[in-house]
C-alpha cells in the first residue's frame, strides 16, 4: 500500500471539503544560534559541506556567502539543497494533486542567506509543480545581519511578495544578549530597505528581555513605529527547552508584573497607530494581515518541505502529521533519494479538538463552529463541557455561530487551551 492509499484507507472521522492548503519551505542555516531559539537551525560553519557541482538537473550553482564584518565564513550548500527541495516537493505531489495553494512561507533558520536566484530558482520550481492562486502570499524571512543593499529588491524581483524582518530589538546591548549577530545601525538600514522594496512587511520584536526597562521597551517602540510597518509581530522572551537559555537563563527577567506592564504599552501604543492586534502576538494595518499563518491559526492544511518541517495534511477520513529529516546533510541525502519525510501519524481522534483548539483561540476573532466540525471531522458536542467551563470562567464569549476569547481569556489564553486537553 502506497502512502496516499493510506491516507485515504476508511477510517473513524467525516471530513468534507479540504481546507485551504498552503506551503512552507525550510531553510536552516543561520551566522550564529540564538540562545533562545529552538528552531531546527544550524550554523554555517567554514566545515558546513559544500557540493562540489550540483546534482543532475539542479537549477543554478553554488556560490560564497558574503559575511558582515565579524561573522563566520563558509559556504551555502545552495544549488544541492535547492536540488534536495525540488525532489521534496515532487514526491510529495501525489499527496496534494490539484489542490491550490494560497500562501507560501520560506522559514528558517535564515533564509535571506540564500541568493535572490537561488529563491528566484526554487519559486520557479514550485509554480511549474503547484497551482498558485491569484495573489498567493509569498513571505520570506529576513535578518539584518545578512542584509546588503539592494538584496531585498532582488528578492521581490524573484517573486517573493512579503518580507519578515528578524529584528528583535534595537537596543545594541540588548542584541548582544540575545546573541544576535547584527547591531541596531543594521537593523534600520534593512528596515528601510524593506519598506522600499515590499508593500507589506512584517517587523520582528521581542520583549521581557533581560535587564530590560519600560522606557527601553518604549525606545525599541518608538523606533519599529517609526518605520510604518504594516504588520508588527511581537513575542514574549520565553525560556525553551534544548536552547542555550535554557541551560543557563539570562538574569535579570523582568517579572510578570513588569512584563504585563509592557504588553499594556505594546496593545496601547500599536492601536494607537492602526495596528490592530488580530492574534496573540500579531498586530496589522487594515488588509495586511499574514495569509499563511492565519491558516495555521484556523487549522488549515499545510505542506511542508526541507530539513525538519512539519506538515499537516487532511484527507477524507483521517488529519495526518508529516517531519521531513532534521539535520540538513541527511534531509538532502535522502529527499534526492525520494525519501525526505523522516515520519508521519495520523492525529488521534481524542486530540483533534486540543489541536484545533490551541490554534484557533490564538484569534482575537475566534472561530467559527462550522469551522470546528469542517476541520476535524467532529461535531461540536465534542468540545460543549470545555466550552461550558470555560465560559463560565470568563475566558470566552460566543454566539450560535462563532467562539471567542474574552479579554480575560486573551490575558490567560495558556489557561484557557488546557481546557481542551483530552482527558488522562
Amino acid at each position: 500500500m502506497d502512502l496516499v492509499e493510506r491516507y485515504l484507507r476508511p477510517g473513524t472521522l467525516q471530513l468534507g471539503e479540504s481546507p485551504p492548503l498552503a506551503l512552507y519551505v525550510h531553510l536552516p542555516w543561520c551566522l550564529a544560534k540564538c540562545p533562545y531559539c529552538d528552531f531546527n537551525s544550524h550554523v554555517l560553519t567554514p566545515e558546513t559541506p559544500a557540493a562540489s557541482s550540483p546534482p543532475e538537473g539542479a537549477a543554478g550553482s553554488e556560490r560564497p556567502i558574503v559575511w558582515r564584518p565579524g561573522a563566520a565564513a563558509g559556504r551555502l550548500p545552495e544549488a544541492r539543497y535547492i536540488a534536495a527541495l525540488i525532489a521534496d516537493l515532487e514526491a510529495a505531489l501525489p499527496q496534494v494533486w490539484g489542490r491550490p495553494v494560497h500562501s507560501i512561507f520560506i522559514g528558517g533558520g535564515t533564509p535571506s542567506l540564500f541568493s535572490a536566484d537561488a529563491i528566484n530558482q526554487l519559486l520557479a520550481a514550485i509554480r511549474a509543480r503547484l497551482p498558485l492562486l491569484p495573489g498567493c502570499e509569498i513571505t520570506l524571512e529576513a535578518n539584518p545581519g545578512s542584509f546588503e543593499r539592494d538584496r531585498f529588491r532582488d528578492f521581490r524581483k524573484a517573486g517573493v511578495t512579503r518580507l519578515s524582518v528578524g529584528v528583535q530589538s534595537f537596543d545594541d546591548a540588548m542584541l548582544v544578549k540575545l546573541g544576535r549577530v547584527h547591531d541596531g545601525a543594521q537593523a534600520r538600514a534593512a528596515l528601510t530597505e524593506a519598506a522600499a522594496a515590499f508593500d507589506t512587511f512584517n517587523l520582528d520584536l521581542m520583549y521581557a528581555l533581560p535587564g530590560q526597562t519600560l522606557a527601553q521597551l518604549h525606545a525599541d517602540l518608538d523606533s519599529a513605529l517609526a518605520f510604518k510597518p504594516p504588520h508588527l509581530s511581537i513575542y514574549h522572551l520565553t525560556i525553551e527547552p534544548n536552547t542555550r537559555f535554557a541551560v543557563r537563563p539570562p538574569p535579570n527577567l523582568p517579572d510578570d508584573d513588569l512584563a504585563s506592564d509592557m504588553l499594556d504599552a505594546i496593545v496601547e501604543r500599536t492601536a494607537g497607530v492602526g495596528l490592530q492586534r488580530y492574534e496573540i502576538s500579531a498586530f496589522a494595518q487594515a488588509g495586511h494581515r499574514c495569509k499563511h499563518n492565519l491558516n495555521y491559526w484556523q487549522f488549515g492544511d499545510y505542506l511542508g518541505i526541507g530539513a525538519g518541517a512539519h506538515g499537516k495534511l487532511s484527507y477524507p477520513h483521517r488529519v495526518v502529521r508529516q517531519v521531513r529529516w532534521r539535520e540538513p546533510n541527511t534531509y538532502m541525502e535522502q529527499a534526492l533519494a525520494g525519501t525526505a519525510m523522516s515520519n508521519d501519524d495520523e492525529v488521534p481522534r481524542a486530540e483533534l479538538p486540543f489541536e484545533f483548539m490551541l490554534n484557533a483561540l490564538r484569534l482575537r476573532e475566534g472561530f467559527a463552529l462550522a469551522d470546528f466540525t469542517a476541520r476535524t471531522g467532529l461535531a461540536v458536542t465534542a468540545i460543549a463541557k470545555p466550552l461550558a467551563e470555560a465560559e463560565a470562567r470568563g475566558l470566552l464569549e460566543r454566539d450560535f455561530n462563532r467562539v471567542w476569547p474574552s479579554v480575560r481569556g486573551f490575558d490567560f489564553l495558556s489557561d484557557l487551551q488546557a481546557l481542551f486537553l483530552p482527558p488522562g
